[in-house]
Parts: structure tokens; C-alpha cells; sequence
């Protein structure tokens, strides 16, 4: 299987449950977005397996914690997670519950006056909210 390699060269076992996760994930041309429920979800419904939310929630965290997932943050009680790990926008749909890519050329310069001693800044990502 291909995530085999990936996963022990990150220092991940590649266990049956992982190589579940990585089926669903990385197996397909589009970005994915998911909160972890909706990952759980979408492993049974495609492996007619079960697979318990504590190994998808640690496992979600050992690949955003290897640089395989970007965590979006939507509220203080609500995380989306990205298979596209390069630094972009998003719309976040509010009555949808949907994220979704925004491209870097729509949106137009953004300039931070702001600093903080000791800290430069890495990168900039708008998170744009949509309500009817």
C-alpha cells in the first residue's frame, strides 16, 4: 500500500485503522475539508469498517503534528482540518457548516500595522464568514 513508506518515514505505524484514514484522505485529486466527526463518518460509510473517534481524533493530530493536515480553527468549539497544507484563504459557509478555498488572488494585499517584539509573522490566512 502506498501510505506504508509515508507513515514509517514520519514515524507512524502504519496500522490498519491509519492506513483507513489515509485511503480517505489522500486517496483523491480535490482538497478535502473535514471536522474529525465527519472524517469518522465518511471512513465507515467508505470502508464498512468500524473505527472508533478516539483513533481518528489522535490520528488526525499525529498527521496535522507531521505537516500532512492544516488545522482551521472556525470558533472556540469548532476545528476544520485541510489536506491542502499551503498557506491559503477560505470562505467558511455559516449556515452550510462548509469551508471552502478562497484563492490567494482574490483576495486583495493585506497590510498588518501591528507588530510584536520578538515574533515576525510566518503567513497571513483570511477566514471569510458568509451568512444569507
Amino acid at each position: 500500500m502506498k501510505y506504508i513508506e509515508k507513515l514509517r518515514n514520519s514515524g507512524l505505524r502504519p496500522t490498519k485503522q491509519r492506513l483507513q484514514i489515509c485511503d480517505v484522505l489522500f486517496n483523491t485529486d480535490k482538497t478535502f475539508h473535514f471536522t474529525i466527526n465527519e472524517l469518522e463518518q465518511k471512513i465507515k460509510k467508505q470502508t464498512n469498517s468500524k473505527i472508533s473517534l478516539a483513533t481518528v481524533y489522535n490520528t488526525v493530530h499525529a498527521f496535522e503534528k507531521k505537516g500532512y493536515l492544516k488545522q482551521i480553527p472556525i470558533n472556540s468549539s469548532e476545528t476544520y482540518f485541510d489536506t491542502n497544507v499551503t498557506d491559503h484563504h477560505h470562505f467558511y459557509d455559516l449556515k452550510e457548516e462548509k469551508l471552502i478555498d478562497l484563492e490567494n488572488s482574490d483576495v486583495g494585499p493585506i497590510n498588518i500595522l501591528k507588530k510584536i517584539n520578538g515574533k515576525k509573522i510566518k503567513s497571513v490566512e483570511v477566514l471569510v464568514k458568509l451568512e444569507e
